[in-house]
Formats: C-alpha cells, structure tokens, sequence
C-alpha cells in the first residue's frame, strides 16, 4: 500500500537496485529454519487444521467474552502454547506468547477472528480444513487470513526453542481477536500495555510491506419509491454482496413485465461479459436474474468479478423507471460501472506513483422496507487529503441526485493512508525473502489492505502471500498451498532468529 518509504528501507532498495545481492542469513538462522522444516510440518498442518474448527467470525448477539467459538480457540492457542514450552498471557482480545526474556523485544501481529462465509460456496465445511479436494491446498476459512500465519509463527519459535539459539531479545507473538470487525479494542489495549520496539505484521503480503492505503466507506439508501405504471418493464428488486471488504460474488434482479424482447437483450448484453455465470427464470410476470461473478478480498478487486456491478450493467439495455430497484442500478451505471478506479464517480480517480490507484467498488446492496442501502467499498492511497476527497464524493452524489432522485442516509467515511518511515528491520526482511525464493533484489511494496501494523512501533507486513499470486483471504475459496505453508515456516524462522539472537 504506499510511497516514499523509509530511509533505512531506502537506502537497501537503493544497493539491491544497484545489483548487489543482500547478505544471506546466518548460519544460526538457517539452522533453525531447517530444523523447523524437517520436524514440524505435519504438527503444523494439524494445529492449522485444529484452529480453523473454531468459527471465530464476530457475532453481534453474542458478546465476545461469552463467545464459545472464541473462547475454545484461545483455549486451544494456550494449551499449545504451554504444549510447545511457550508463555502465555490472556489480556482479553489479546493473547501474548513469547519466548525468551530482556527489555528488547520483536512483536509478531497476527489476528485468530475470520471473516464471515458461505458455507454453500465451499466443497466441504470452512471450518474443518479440506486436504484432499484439491491437490497441495490446504483450504478453510482462516488458512491465509490469519490463522496459517498463527500456527507457522508458534513452530517457528518452537524450532527456535529446539535449536537452543541465543537470543538477546525477547519473542512475542501477538494474537488479536477483532482484527476483521473492530479495532478499539486494540487501541485501547496499546494504551496501557507497552508494545515489543519492533515489530512484523503476518497478514498481508511478501517482500515486505511498508504502506497501506486508506480504507473508505461510501453508504446511500435508494428511498422507497412508487411503483411504475402497470405493463412498464420495470425493476422491482435489486441486491447482492455478503459482507463489506468482499467483491460480492452474487447478485440478483427481478423485473416486472419484461418482456421476451427485453429479455433477449439482457441476455445478449450478459453474455458479452467475461467471468459472469447467469441463469434467467420466471415467475408470473416477473423475470428473475441472478449473477455469480468471483469473490476476492475488497482491497484487490482485480482479483475479483464483481457480480453487484456487472448484473447492473446487463441490465443497462434501457431506460430504466425511477423504481427504488430502478434508481439503484441507475446510480451504479452511472457513478461507478464495471470500472474499478472511480473513474465515472465524479473527480474521486486518482493514483500515486508508490501506492497505486484508488479502487471503487460497491459490496453490499439490501433491501428492506426503507428503500435499498449500497455500501460502497474504497481504498485509497496518498496524494489527496481526507477532505477533498470527501468533498467530491459528496459532491458527484450531489450532483447525480439533482438529475435523478434524492438520496437517504448518505454517510462518506474515509481514513487515512498509512507509510512506514523508520522500520530498521526491512532489510534483514528483504534479505531472508530473496534467500529463501531466489528473488533477486526484492523491494518494499504498498498494499490496498489494511493492517495492524499502524497501531504497532517500527511495523512491517512480512507475508504470507508470495507477489504475483492471488489473495485468497476473505473469498469463498481460502486456501493456503503446503508448499507455501512450509516456505512461511522456514522464512518466519529465519527471521525471528536474525531479529532476536
């Protein structure tokens, strides 16, 4: 996710761009690396297997603290703690677990809650890990985000206990159990406990990441609206998306009166598309469309087919009548489109040379008694303040709504990007990477996600989703290779051996 980076990470971009290789880690590291390798792979998948059985998801109808699902699985990670030769200390959403003593200490950030699931979409249950439906994956909610990283984090200092390495700073692990649904509990948390001087975030991406774009949230409701006159060919219902940070990977329409020519064309248009599945059916005088496109984490919408944007282009043969369906696939034809850069959403495009582009894309649409509510997902990098940018969202909803309808509930919410100017480790980060992948000159890299790394002192993300590969966090095919797997547990060991000893 970001720009102008760090001196210290700088400074190694800038001799590793000049063609020499970085330095190779020590002997102690890659002896642990290869001990946690030759030893623990299958305890690894277990525990992983073992972790992915408790549905972390936030429940709002039960409070986290009376949550069985998160209760069992922090049961579970200190037991396997203790098991392991670990301390352990429960500070509510946090969990703490460490190895080795002395006032300098490395802080490894990972989350055990997940994102919510379809079960429907998966061959076997998401919380009982699937080895065999596909060969080398190992798939369940949580493999990639962010339970793998949790069990390949506990091996690794498992090894490194093992290995008998001498380390001069103290190892913690950091469990956080709201990182998808709430951060306050974090903040506050960091309030009166004092975090580790350094610290490595696991939930994100490989070399190393040291920016993160700025997450927002755009909310409208489509007021109810009368209905067309009778015979109109009109849209009557309109929705699609599971949850706020996932390119929905379904949507669906039905239409009063259409008619056999209007249907034609929808299908027509529909089929033109790339990505899309479609099936068309009646119901009396109704004509019911639904859409699957592919699902993928919000932060990558290039990973994704957006369903909720691509059915409302099937269906811009025509006109459409200000229904409260109608106005709704009006305003995404009109201020977002297949598009994924906010080019049409008035002057909000724009990109920065380290970060990226902004990204555009609606999630959510439901419809109740009030009208249909669209939550639209943005992630925006440096190069514009919060307040311009806010301005001309309101300002092309403004002027969409003096052509068309008045809008209700409209709320922009927009935070900050984030970029890593001091993280001294980079470099010993870059080094373990480019020796354990073959990966010439490696460099730090923004993301569109966002991490806890911005809460945490000296932060970085280190992984576990090698460059060039598709994200498969937050979609309803999470998996994580063994092969990946194993290359995390080798280079997390490395690195904690290199940071510590």
């Amino acid at each position: 996710m970001r720009h102008s980076f760090v001196l210290a990470s700088l400074l190694c971009c800038l001799s590793t761009a000049a063609g020499a290789a970085p330095p190779p880690p020590g002997d102690a590291a890659l002896r642990a690396a290869a001990h946690a390798a030759a030893t623990y792979r299958t305890a690894l998948i277990d525990s992983l297997a073992k972790m992915v059985s408790f549905n972390t998801v936030a429940d709002k109808t039960v409070p986290f603290e009376r949550n069985p699902q998160h209760l069992g699985f922090k049961s579970y990670l200190k037991s396997e703690a203790e098991r392991l030769g670990l301390d352990y200390t429960d500070h509510g959403y946090v969990m703490v677990i460490g190895l080795g003593r002395g006032s300098e200490r490395v802080g490894i950030i990972t989350h055990g809650d997940i994102q919510p699931v379809d079960p429907s979409k998966w061959k076997k249950s998401p919380f009982e890990l699937d080895k065999t439906s596909e060969a080398g994956r190992l798939i369940g909610r949580g493999t990639e985000d962010d339970k793998g990283p949790i069990a390949t984090a506990l091996y690794a200092m498992k090894a490194i206990k093992d290995s008998k390495v001498a380390l001069s700073k103290r190892l913690e692990l950091y469990v956080y159990m709201a990182e998808e649904s709430d951060w306050g509990p974090l903040t506050e948390f960091l309030k009166t406990h004092q975090p580790p001087q350094m610290n490595i975030t696991l939930d994100a991406e490989y070399p190393v990441v040291t920016a993160e774009k700025g997450y927002g949230t755009i909310s409208v409701t489509v007021p109810a609206q009368a209905a067309a006159p009778a015979g109109t060919p009109s849209l009557v219902a309109f929705g699609g998306g599971f949850f706020g940070s996932q390119i929905p990977e379904d949507a669906s329409a039905a239409i009063e009166d259409a008619t056999a020519e209007l249907e034609a064309r929808i299908r027509q248009r529909a089929t033109a598309q790339g990505g899309m599945r479609y099936t068309f059916s009646r119901q009396g005088k109704q004509l019911l469309v639904k859409a699957q496109g592919l699902s993928a984490h919000s932060s990558k919408p290039e990973d994704g087919v957006n369903a909720i944007s691509m059915l409302a282009d099937a269906l811009n043969v025509q006109p459409w009548p200000n229904t409260t369906a109608g106005a709704m696939v009006n305003l995404l034809n009109d201020l977002i489109g297949t598009g994924i850069y906010g080019e049409k959403f008035g002057k909000i495009a724009y990109r920065d040379k380290f970060m990226g582009p902004m990204t555009v894309a609606p999630t959510v649409i439901k419809q109740g008694d009030a009208g249909i509510a669209l939550h639209v997902n943005l992630r925006r990098p440096q190069g514009k303040s919060t307040e311009q940018l806010t301005g001309e969202v309101n300002e092309a909803l403004t002027q969409w709504q003096a052509r068309r309808i008045a809008l209700a509930d409209v709320k922009v919410e927009i935070t900050e990007p984030w970029l890593q100017k001091s993280a001294p480790q980079v470099p010993t980060l870059l080094s373990v990477f480019s020796y354990y992948t073959g990966i010439k000159n490696p460099r730090p890299i923004s993301i569109g996600g966002g991490t806890n790394s911005r809460l945490f002192p000296n932060a970085v993300s280190f992984g576990p989703t090698m460059p060039g590969t598709v994200y498969s966090g937050h979609s309803e095919h999470e998996f994580i290779t063994v092969k990946q797997l194993m290359l995390n547990l080798q280079m997390y060991t490395a690195v904690m051996v290199e940071l510590a000893k």
